[in-house]
């Protein structure tokens, strides 16, 4: 991709296109203007977003830097034009008028359509753009019938106190016009079908973003919303219906004419609930659940989706790599083949004219330049056209390319190449097979010869389009006007941005004449006929300038009796006119000041057979260009004639004899300093028979395929044309198996789809078996069904191993991967002693629900450790060395999804424990959840310390899960007693004295709520007394000895006369709920204890009573536990 960041985008193309990857028609557009701002204003202001809406939308009025870099050298420049062009300083003038937008002199910007093609009817829309708000405030709707020169307010016709935003035109009925209203303010648009004379007004409860027509139907509009959702309406937004609510921004597309089988088809990119995106089709009428369908069955990367043309692009990034794909004429698609090592970074689709792709493509060793890649005729194989091609970012950071396609005539470009860190113009007349720098004028203005030799020294012009209605851009030609070119460069070893002029070619760039020292806007009038000229300057200006032979004199002419700061200037649709309208202001706080200039009065008569004469296009005195031998008609220099419409501008055209450069190096080949085309050192030109089966005959490429429109015959054409062979039998070799998703984990359940690949073989007679490794496999007779992968869907989690096997007479082959099914875990819980001994050995345990979850990574931290222990196992044991507080975090992954839990574990060198009871009444307000027992524990410690005045620090309590309620008290030593062993146990001794004297005297009581009053008792036995980490023996560990024998005597008793004593009761349910809780959850074992999950009827109920358990002298809730949970699907299909 593109990048992941860029995505793929299809860049503007520099013909007549302001957003190709929205594929809209130019006149689709309000167009847009700023409006006059002090200097200081000029500089803050920035161009109306383009991006999505351009060529939908206005694009913004700006002067910017260029005119003020030609400040305060006007009169210098006019008085030369005046001397040197045959003007001699006379102002001859233009029929013009003026008209005052009066009351609008706050407005900013302005919106500005003009139907043309034989109508008088001009809409301009100002606005005043709050940019602090993003907002817009006020706005005027005014309306000319008369090209211009009076115009009427229409403020009460669509409501005074309404506040319009945009303005669209339908592109295939200019009559119909549709004004949106500012969202901030109301939800409506307002509709026209009589030029905008008169509206109707329709409220909607949904928020239009964009507007897309159909390139047919004059009614039909899709809408965008800003909430991402797609609405369409077949009565010109009368009504509108939801067509999805999810697609992402500027992917939706009309259906192409003679492609797409439905007029009413729309392409979108969707996205699905888990934020994956998908290609699907659907009609406006018919589009539900049910009716959408997808042309592409997997996942593809969001905002990917190009429909342009006979092609349709995609990207689908797998294993870290971005893979393209097309489709073209609707076929199946299929990966696009770039050289191998290529290896993009960012791609973008330039042009898809006459059946062939342009591709800019950033590879990987590339940061600000682009390789052009061109196609065949279907938009598979791409070859190198043109390395390091100087890149830039547009007004809405979107990438433009330097690339310019001449007008009128077939195969010829301009590009600017980085050549050893300086920019160079160069131009090609075989669509990129061969590239030659600019030769630079003969001389300059004043006649002076320029001595400029190459390659050390050439002409360079900027490639940018514009990108608004109102300034011609830095170059432009015109289809009707073949082999002319003006365009802003500088002659010298680089491209320069700071001493530039303006240069045009008569000749389709083979030789160029300087017609302006500073930057000019030029505009082509009457079918070409005309160039005129206006200088970018901040200052005011009152003249232009207009050449009839090709700029090689001008004449000044005034338009204005006043100077005028100009915003714009607005040529009527279709240059075939001689009007155009220049928008500015007298001062900075005038109102907006439309000049309608009509050129019709300079013509004297219409163009007869006399007045033209024939040019021979060439290339560099070759005549033959791209195949062919043109003649065309041009109009003589110095013939003050108005052209007709329908003149014939082609004499002659006839195919010439193929030769050399009407080759270029087919897919996997590269041209060499021989002029021969090579393989390349990673093709193998074999590799292309797998589509032929023996029997068959395959064309085998002789390294050479004629450039695509080239229309050349005979010549070379036979010894380079493929060769039909017949198709030599072949082992299979190569075999490759990888999922649709490029990764090796799947969840259980759902639907997992194969690719077999195979680099060498007979795709239509070699068998292939596809071995599941849950016990299932599939069989196929040969490569056809299985193009779009195979499907399986896993029940039981696992590592499988995949396996597929193709084979035939020749030979066989066999390739495998190993693939993690599991279900998304929800819960983990870690079950650890509540307090541990110094330098003793504690087993922790991660619990995972569900606890059939396939193959899972553990991930343990213990203290302030960064580097975690990882294991497969879901326990793992460790020694703790330092006393206090100890935290231990175990994280779970499976999968996508990463959840942990986490607790705090108090390491001393010895401690007492003790089992409490309480009074029956609690049991009755026991929810039995973890969050109840966590503050019973502290309202229980708090009350002892109370009591006791014990320290704080040498209390721990733990409540356990389940009924009759039931808790641990742990005696901790002190401290300062810990770090000196002698003694300190008998002050322990003294302080479980302390508690136990209190808690038998019944002092140990809490309010659990108003009225209920909770007594805390000394259940009678110990589980855990004294615990000593040293070699000798006492009198505690003697207690603690005949403890545990009487503990295994009441086991015994239980078990064998089945009584009930319920302190005991607990522990024996304790121990049978840890035994499940110890089952390792990746055991693989069949005899491991497997549990349904129809057997969790309750999660919480599950994680209370079964996970979270007390072990032998310690306690596994504490207060600072911390889990992460993911609700996972896993219903197996």
């Amino acid at each position: 991709m593109l990048s992941r960041e860029r995505r793929w985008r299809r860049v503007p193309r520099v013909v007549n296109r302001a957003a190709p990857s929205l594929g809209n028609a130019p006149d689709q557009s309000p167009r847009a203007l700023r409006a006059r701002r002090s200097p200081e204003d000029r500089r803050s202001f920035a161009p109306d977003r383009l991006g999505p809406e351009a060529g939908r939308r206005a694009a913004s009025f700006s002067d910017g830097p260029k005119a003020t870099r030609l400040q305060g050298r006007g009169s210098k420049e006019e008085g030369r034009l005046g001397k040197l062009r045959g003007g001699g300083g006379e102002e001859l003038k233009l029929t013009s008028t003026t008209f005052a937008l009066n009351g609008d002199s706050a407005h900013n910007q302005a919106m500005v359509h003009w139907s043309g093609y034989n109508s008088s009817v001009i809409l301009i829309l100002t606005k005043l753009h709050d940019f602090n708000l993003g907002s817009v405030t006020e706005s005027s709707l005014w309306r000319s019938t008369d090209y211009g020169t009076t115009y009427e307010k229409l403020n009460d016709k669509v409501g005074l106190k309404t506040v319009l935003s945009y303005l669209y035109v339908s592109p295939t009925n200019k009559r119909k016009i549709m004004l949106l209203s500012d969202p901030e303010i109301e939800s409506s648009i307002m509709i026209s079908s009589d030029e905008g004379a008169t509206y109707q007004k329709y409220r909607l409860n949904f928020y239009i973003q964009s507007l897309l027509f159909h390139p047919k139907q004059e009614d039909w509009i899709l809408a965008y919303s800003i909430d991402q959702k797609l609405f369409s309406s077949m009565d010109f937004g009368r009504r509108w219906q939801i067509m999805h609510e999810r697609i992402t921004p500027n992917r939706f597309y009309w259906s192409v004419a003679g492609l797409d089988k439905e007029p009413d088809l729309v392409h979108m990119e969707a996205r699905t609930t888990d934020g994956h995106a998908h290609y699907i089709m659907c009609r406006i009428q018919e589009c539900s659940e049910t009716t959408k369908r997808g042309p592409f069955l997997r996942s593809i990367d969001t905002s990917s989706l190009v429909v342009q043309d006979e092609y349709i692009f995609i990207q689908v990034t797998a294993g870290g790599r971005a893979n393209y794909y097309v489709s073209y004429k609707r076929e199946p698609f299929t990966q696009i083949k770039l050289p191998k090592y290529s290896l993009p970074k960012d791609m973008h689709i330039i042009s898809t004219d006459e059946n062939q792709v342009f591709a800019a493509v950033q590879e990987w060793n590339q940061n600000d330049t682009y390789n052009l890649y061109i196609s065949d005729t279907r938009g598979v194989y791409f070859t190198l056209a043109l390395e390091n091609i100087k890149s830039n970012r547009g007004l809405e950071g979107n990438v433009l390319i330097d690339l310019y396609e001449v007008a009128g005539i077939k195969g010829v470009f301009l590009a600017n190449k980085k050549v050893d860190d300086q920019i160079k113009t160069f131009i090609t007349y075989n669509k990129g097979r061969d590239w030659r720098l600019l030769q630079a004028p003969d001389s300059d203005l004043r006649g002076d010869p320029i001595h400029c030799l190459l390659p050390f020294c050439s002409l360079h012009l900027h490639l940018q389009v514009s990108e608004t209605p109102y300034t011609s851009g830095s170059i432009s030609s015109k289809e009707t006007v073949p082999g002319l070119l003006v365009a802003t460069g500088n002659v010298g070893p680089e491209l320069s941005y700071t001493e530039v002029g303006m240069f045009v070619s008569s000749d389709a760039g083979n030789s160029w004449r300087q017609i302006f020292e500073e930057e000019y806007s030029v505009w082509f009038l009457d079918w070409g006929g005309a160039l005129v000229a206006m200088k970018h300057t901040s200052m005011p200006i009152r003249h232009l300038w207009i050449s009839f032979d090709e700029g090689r004199t001008w004449n000044k002419y005034g338009f204005t009796s006043a100077p005028l700061f100009v915003d714009g200037s607005l040529v009527q649709p279709g240059i075939e006119t001689q009007i155009i309208t220049i928008f500015g202001h007298l001062n900075l706080r005038s109102e907006w000041q439309l000049v309608k200039v009509d050129y019709r009065s300079i013509f004297s008569r219409k163009c007869t057979k006399d007045d033209f004469q024939t040019w021979h296009l060439h290339n560099q005195g070759e005549p033959c260009v791209m195949g062919e031998r043109k003649i065309y008609k041009k109009r003589k220099a110095g013939a003050w004639c108005s052209l007709n419409r329908d003149y014939s501008r082609t004499v002659v055209s006839e195919p010439c004899i193929c030769a050399e450069w009407d080759f270029e190096c087919d897919y996997g080949y590269e041209r060499h300093s021989n002029n021969q085309c090579i393989p390349a050192f990673w093709f193998n030109p074999l590799s292309q028979m797998k589509e032929c089966s023996l029997g068959q005959s395959y064309l085998n490429s002789t390294g050479y395929r004629r450039i695509v429109s080239n229309n050349c015959t005979e010549g070379l054409q036979e010894k380079y044309a493929a060769k039909p062979e017949q198709c030599p039998g072949k082992a299979p070799r190569g075999l490759h198996i990888l999922t649709s998703t490029g990764k090796l984990v799947t969840e259980q359940g759902c639907n997992t789809t194969f690719i077999i690949l195979m680099e060498e073989g007979d795709l239509q007679r070699t068998n292939i078996q596809l071995d599941f490794g849950d016990g299932t496999a599939v069989s196929y007779a040969n490569f056809s069904p299985i193009e779009d992968g195979i499907r399986h869907i896993y029940k039981s989690t696992g590592i499988f191993q995949v396996t597929a096997y193709a084979e035939n007479s020749l030979g066989s082959d066999l390739a495998a991967l190993f693939l993690h099914v599991v279900c998304p875990v929800e819960r983990v819980q870690l079950v650890a002693p509540f307090v541990a001994i110094r330098n003793k050995e504690v087993n922790l345990t991660a619990v995972v629900w569900p606890s059939q979850s396939g193959t899972l990574t553990y991930f343990w931290w213990f203290g302030n450790n960064t580097k975690p222990f990882i294991t497969l196992d879901s326990s793992i044991s460790y020694t703790f060395t330092t006393e206090g507080m100890n935290t231990i975090t175990v994280q779970v992954s499976a999968g996508s999804i990463l959840i942990q839990d986490m607790k705090n574990i108090a390491v001393h060198e010895y401690f007492q424990s003790q089992l409490l009871s309480f009074s029956p009444n609690l049991d009755y307000h026991n929810p039995d959840i973890p969050d109840w027992r966590e503050d019973i524990s502290r309202v229980i410690k708090r009350s002892l310390v109370q009591v006791t005045g014990i320290p704080d620090e040498q209390v721990l309590v733990a409540v356990f899960p389940g009924l009759p309620t039931s808790a641990e008290l742990f005696i901790l030593p002190d401290q300062n007693m810990s770090d000196r062993r002698s003694g300190s146990e008998g002050d322990l001794e003294q302080t479980v004295e302390i508690l136990f004297n209190a808690l038998n005297q019944n002092l140990v009581q809490f309010e659990l709520k108003p009225g209920v009053e909770v007594i805390v008792y000394v259940t009678q036995l110990t589980l855990a007394p004294l615990v000593d980490s040293g070699a000798g023996h006492s009198s505690s560990a003697m207690l603690m000895l005949l403890s545990v024998v009487f503990v295994g005597l009441a086991v015994f008793l239980i078990y064998k006369f089945k009584r009930k004593i319920p302190w005991i009761n607990i522990y024996a349910q304790v121990q049978h709920d840890k035994e499940q809780e110890m089952i390792g959850s990746v055991s693989q074992s069949e005899n491991a204890p497997k549990i349904s999950l129809g057997e969790f009827t309750d999660p919480e109920e599950l994680m209370d009573k079964e996970l979270d358990t007390r072990v032998l002298g310690s306690i596994s809730t504490i207060s600072n536990s911390e889990s992460t949970k993911e609700i996972p699907n896993c219903t197996s299909v």
